[in-house]
């Protein structure tokens, strides 16, 4: 990534002469270290083939500098070792020991911020860490604006880990415009577009309703491919409802009858509620799908229950998640899910475990 890796350079050497020393010594000194310490199993429990899975350990690293005339920086490291596994392979997924997952500059002023270089990204359909030019503006009332430009994406935890960034669409990467506006009352606006040069243009809005008890979403995205005549697109509805720690939802998903969704965005999603989801995003998929939440002396229990059907002959998968979570303090937290899997062919069915526990700091 040439051009980013410029622009670092760029601002390095300007803040290292601009600033002086003095000033770049009291930025560091300032700085924050924050990480996590976590246990991790997974285990998956098949009908007709070996059962598979394995038992893991990370740490979580990072240090952020103060910030100086608008200037600041941050570097992040991942380091996991794999314990075991029932069969050889099971923690291939694990590719890498050790992965520097951030490693940026940020410039911000009021009502506006770029960060350029490693850094972890939660957008609609971006994800995970990736290295790339960031910009968010929040001059305009009610309104934040994010551009975003990356070319290269990296997967960094004690679940899965990757080799190193790599680079995706080729080498041309995705360009994204996100913009979210709260300026009526109990509602987010969400509008956005993302394009791979020489492979696809996404666009999307998503509506969220939120009130004291009651709230709704209404999502909408459609994808214009290069070389497909059939544009792919997905509807997602769901409604919901809190009380007196008692958390309802109940939703439902389409896409595309002739294309399906796969090719919306770049890589990551925020719409499949499963564990698994094996087929939400095929041609032509229906998922209904209901869940439960209650926390009970500071346990969080959870249940969620859908069916997708899929292709031209409606085939099925079940799937049956059930969560738990619960803090021992306010740095140490366990969590546990369970997933059955009830295919269309009775031989696919499977059923999945893992657990974790984070210490944070």
């Amino acid at each position: 990534m040439k051009k980013i890796n410029l622009i670092t350079s760029t601002l390095l050497l300007s803040s290292t002469f601009a600033f002086g020393a003095d000033s770049i010594d009291t930025a560091f000194k300032e700085g924050k270290v924050s990480g996590s310490l976590n246990l991790y199993t997974e285990n998956y429990d098949h009908k007709t083939t070996n059962d598979s899975g394995f038992n893991s350990g990370d740490i979580e690293l990072s240090y952020e500098t103060g910030n100086f005339m608008g200037l600041s920086g941050k570097v992040g490291f991942v380091g996991a070792h794999e314990f075991s596994e029932k069969e050889n392979g099971d923690a291939d997924i694990l590719a890498s020991k050790a992965l520097m997952s951030e490693a940026n500059l940020t410039y911000a002023i009021d009502g506006a911020s770029l960060t350029v270089g490693r850094q972890a990204v939660s957008l609609e359909w971006m994800g995970d860490y990736h290295e790339a030019a960031i910009a968010t503006i929040t001059a305009v009332q009610d309104t934040t604006i994010v551009l975003a430009y990356s070319d290269k994406v990296a997967v960094a935890g004690f679940d899965e880990m990757s080799e190193k960034f790599e680079k995706f669409n080729g080498k041309k990467g995705a360009y994204v415009v996100d913009v979210k506006y709260t300026g009526l009352a109990g509602i987010e606006l969400n509008p956005y577009y993302y394009t791979l040069p020489d492979t696809a243009d996404s666009y999307g809005l998503k509506a969220t309703y939120s009130a004291d008890m009651f709230g709704a979403v209404a999502h909408y995205a459609t994808a214009d491919v290069d070389g497909n005549s059939d544009d792919d697109s997905i509807v997602h509805i769901e409604g919901n409802a809190s009380v007196a720690g008692l958390s309802l939802a109940l939703g439902y998903i389409k896409t595309d009858k002739d294309a399906g969704a796969d090719d919306i965005g770049a890589g990551d999603d925020n719409i499949s509620p499963f564990e698994e989801g094996n087929y939400v995003y095929d041609v032509d998929a229906k998922t209904m799908y209901g869940s439960i939440g209650y926390e009970i002396v500071g346990i969080n229990l959870g249940l969620l229950y859908g069916e997708t059907k899929y292709g031209a002959t409606d085939d099925k998968e079940k799937e049956l998640n059930l969560m738990v979570d619960y803090s021992f303090t306010d740095s140490l937290s366990a969590s546990a899910l369970y997933a059955d899997i009830n295919a269309e062919n009775s031989a696919n069915d499977y059923n999945k475990f893992l657990a974790s526990v984070t210490y944070s700091f």
